[in-house]
């Protein structure tokens, strides 16, 4: 099968690592990738935005499958794209249409759905670019610490939790004045959940699901869960306190409600549904829809399957999920990630990057990274993935930290307390 991965960042590294690893597989191509996809398929040198440019390349090398790695593509279209295209119609996509893409790509939109099929979630209201004093009004009749959330896709940083009704109050207007562009245009204001956050994966065709191991990632930049969010500094896999009795209550309260859901409503999705979830008082929570897989729980969750990923695919698109099983390794796995001085503020880019060898069993998955003249360079704020295998996360973690000096780039940052709270 010749296959098209759509992606940059370290999720698609590592969806790449193991989709070549697929009998199935006779050629990869990465659109656009970064210096570590060029080391399993052919780097395709297009915009993620461009879905003219995308139909011809499909066209022209014979492409059967595209899988859809981030967000923007999803919940701007690009699989309705392909299903309305008469040359494209029999290409496999592996992601959700726009309609489904909405409970990711937008907070409000994702809320009234819980609402609708009674998943459990936390109080929230909207308010929009209008209703400046009614929000404000709303926000000094809330107990602190007060979540705020920006409607749309802001790359993993447009959530923000605010210690002090004066502090949600300076930061709700800087959001509807233009914070987070076009994303902040509507804001949800929710109710602050106190608990133990973790991640739960499910592919779907739409009617039946599948689910991925469990993992946990760390948002926040500073040790301690503390600072800015980030689009995550770390993962493990699987996550201690996510007992067989939490997974239970997780699948008849959250997951069966949210497929029944995309089921009633008739959106058309074929991909990843991804459940942000936290364990209040034994009872779990969902913080966040995502469409995709999430990135750096991709780089601790795939190295823990060990079923052919392409056939899942392929049963995903055919609709015989229901056939399917998923065998896990029940060696856990955890990921470190190596990102730029400042992040995530400003930050350098074009630093160049030097390698030591790394054991067989540690992975490194590239992020944001580039080549240039026989050199890699930094690209982007988060730039590698460490990832490790051992019999339990402490020891994953520690081949990670033994290795994480094996790459090295100027002002490269780490979180040294990735699982502290496990």
């Amino acid at each position: 099968m010749v296959v098209l991965l759509l992606g940059n960042g370290g999720r698609e590294h590592a969806m790449a690592w193991k989709i070549k690893q697929s009998p199935v597989c006779s050629q990869l191509y990465i659109l656009p990738g970064n210096a570590g996809t060029a080391n399993l398929g052919k780097n395709v040198n297009l915009s993620l935005n461009n879905f003219e440019g995308i139909a011809s390349f499909v066209q022209e090398n014979g492409i059967e499958m595209v899988v859809v790695g981030p967000e923007v593509p999803l919940v701007e279209g690009i699989y309705d794209f392909f299903r309305n295209h008469p040359a494209l119609q029999d290409v496999m996509v592996i992601g959700p249409s726009r309609a489904g893409a909405q409970l990711e790509g937008s907070k409000a939109f994702a809320k009234a759905f819980m609402d609708e099929f009674g998943i459990p979630t936390a109080s929230w209201r909207r308010f929009g670019q209008h209703q400046l004093e009614e929000g404000l009004d709303y926000i000094a009749a809330q107990t602190p610490p007060v979540v705020l959330k920006a409607d749309g896709l802001a790359a993993g940083k447009g959530v923000l939790i605010c210690a002090s009704v004066a502090e949600a109050k300076k930061e709700f207007e800087a959001m509807l004045s233009g914070k987070f562009g076009d994303a902040g245009q509507t804001i949800v204001i929710e109710q602050f959940l106190s608990g133990r956050e973790f991640s739960v994966f499910a592919l779907t065709d739409g009617k039946n699901y599948q689910l991925l191991p469990v993992a946990k990632d760390y948002k926040r930049i500073g040790e301690g869960d503390t600072g800015l969010n980030t689009g995550g500094m770390g993962s493990v896999s699987p996550v201690s306190f996510v007992d067989e009795a939490m997974m239970k209550r997780v699948e008849e309260h959250i997951v069966k409600p949210t497929i029944e859901g995309i089921k009633q409503r008739n959106y058309d999705y074929k991909g990843f549904v991804f459940f942000g979830l936290i364990e209040v008082n034994g009872a779990p929570y969902v913080i966040e829809y995502n469409c995709r897989m999430g990135d750096p729980e991709t780089q601790s969750v795939l190295p823990r399957i060990k079923t052919d990923l392409l056939e899942l695919f392929r049963a995903t698109w055919e609709g015989r999920l229901s056939e399917m099983s998923i065998e896990t390794d029940p060696m856990a796995a955890a990921t470190v990630i190596l990102v730029a001085g400042g992040y995530p503020e400003a930050y350098d880019k074009g630093n160049v990057m030097h390698f030591k060898p790394v054991p067989e069993e540690v992975l490194l998955f590239h992020a944001g990274t580039r080549t240039l003249e026989n050199h890699i360079l930094t690209d982007g704020g988060r730039v590698l993935a460490v990832t490790a295998r051992g019999k339990d996360y402490k020891e994953a973690l520690e081949k990670c930290y033994a290795n994480v000096d094996c790459i090295q780039f100027e002002k490269k940052y780490f979180r040294r307390d990735i699982g502290f709270d496990l």
